[in-house]
């Protein structure tokens, strides 16, 4: 780990110096390649030197526990130590997940799309539950989010829920997400105080970039409008203005209601189409080039189960990782880094290690 760490330190000595050249402007591709790679490179340093003055002060303590008498001051001495041991971790943590290399997908728009699955009402209160939790993590991260669409459920929550995430690492810290969710809580309908399983899916969506975006033939559409439905009351649009898109070579179908505006539902659907479209040829790209376990590396199958969320005992536990933490409550209030930053750094050894096996098989 130090070999790698000092290996991007003197990294970042050659980026500066290479920025600082007069003619650093001259090709702006270049440019903003170093630009992006200075950034990473800076988070690393920063990262690296926080890290090492920390530890500095933890050894500075410690041999002052060891020559200090007064009781009132070794007390200090003793909490003093506890917060830079556990902010060492944290940082140790930060280090580890930033040695994992910059991906040119990392800040890619992320399309999110939350379904309610077994368990009905409860299932659709989760989603709703989970929208919040990833709308609050976006907050944290200042990152933006902007609805595409949705269908409410008749006692709150939703059916589903469509997202568009944006900013820095989105879709590095994101793109795990996508699985089946459980989550075990005793439901606010439930009379008798007993303990439901629910579940809900989630699919994470690649939004293709300006450069990448592709032209979808307009015959190779099929675009139906149909009267917006939902929960009920003054919102629900008595026109046609729901928008149902069918790409016909491949059946992947997008809707939107959520504006009153056909135009408006129609680009937000195409959106979704787009990303959909590109994932799927970005799938079959990656099974024709690479060996059958590391196709399964952060598959993200919407099928698996990979996460329980379990209420009563304020619990999160991802099970591709054996990850269990006793802060749901947190987690729920957007404090997500401890499971997507593990999971980052998990899927990257997971690759290191089938990329391996592939060079000696």
């Amino acid at each position: 780990m130090k070999a790698k760490i000092n290996q991007l330190l003197a990294r970042f000595d050659e980026v500066e110096e290479a920025l600082g050249k007069p003619d650093a402007f001259n090709d702006p591709k270049s440019y903003r390649a170093l630009t992006q790679e200075h950034s990473y490179l800076s988070q690393v340093k920063n990262c690296a030197s926080n890290l090492e003055s920390i530890a500095k002060q933890i050894i500075d303590n410690r041999k002052m526990l060891k020559e200090e008498s007064d009781a009132e001051f070794l007390e200090v001495l003793q909490e003093d130590l506890k917060a830079l041991e556990e902010r060492k971790d944290k940082l140790e943590k930060e280090l580890e997940n930033l040695l994992v290399p910059p991906d040119p997908t990392d800040h890619g728009n992320t399309i999110m799309e939350l379904r309610a699955g077994t368990g009905g009402d409860e299932a659709a209160l989760f989603v709703g539950d989970c929208v919040r939790m990833y709308q609050l993590y976006a907050d944290k991260k200042g990152w933006k989010y902007e609805k595409l669409s949705s269908a409410p459920s008749e006692i709150g929550g939703f059916k589903e829920y469509v997202m568009v995430l944006s900013g820095e690492n989105v879709h590095r810290l994101l793109r795990y997400e996508a699985g089946t969710h459980r989550v075990q809580r005793v439901p606010e309908t439930e009379t008798q105080g007993r303990v439901h399983t629910s579940a809900i899916t989630v699919a994470i969506l690649l939004e293709p970039s300006e450069e990448e975006e592709l032209i979808i033939d307009e015959k190779d559409l099929r675009i139906d409008t149909l009267r917006s439905s939902g929960a009920g009351g003054q919102h629900v649009n008595t026109t046609d203005s729901a928008v149902r898109i069918t790409h016909i070579p491949t059946g992947i179908v997008a809707f939107c209601q959520e504006e009153r505006s056909q135009h408006k539902n129609k680009a937000k659907a195409l959106r979704v189409l787009n990303a959909k479209v590109a994932e799927g040829i970005r799938l079959e790209k990656e099974q024709k080039i690479a060996s059958q376990r590391s196709q399964q590396v952060g598959s993200g199958d919407r099928s698996e189960r990979i996460r329980t969320y379990n209420f009563a005992q304020n619990r999160i536990t991802d099970h591709r990782i054996n990850l269990t933490l006793y802060q749901l409550d947190r987690a729920m209030n957007g404090e997500l880094d401890d499971v997507t930053t593990a999971l980052v750094a998990h899927y990257h050894q997971e690759k290191l290690a089938a990329e391996g096996e592939a060079a000696f098989s």
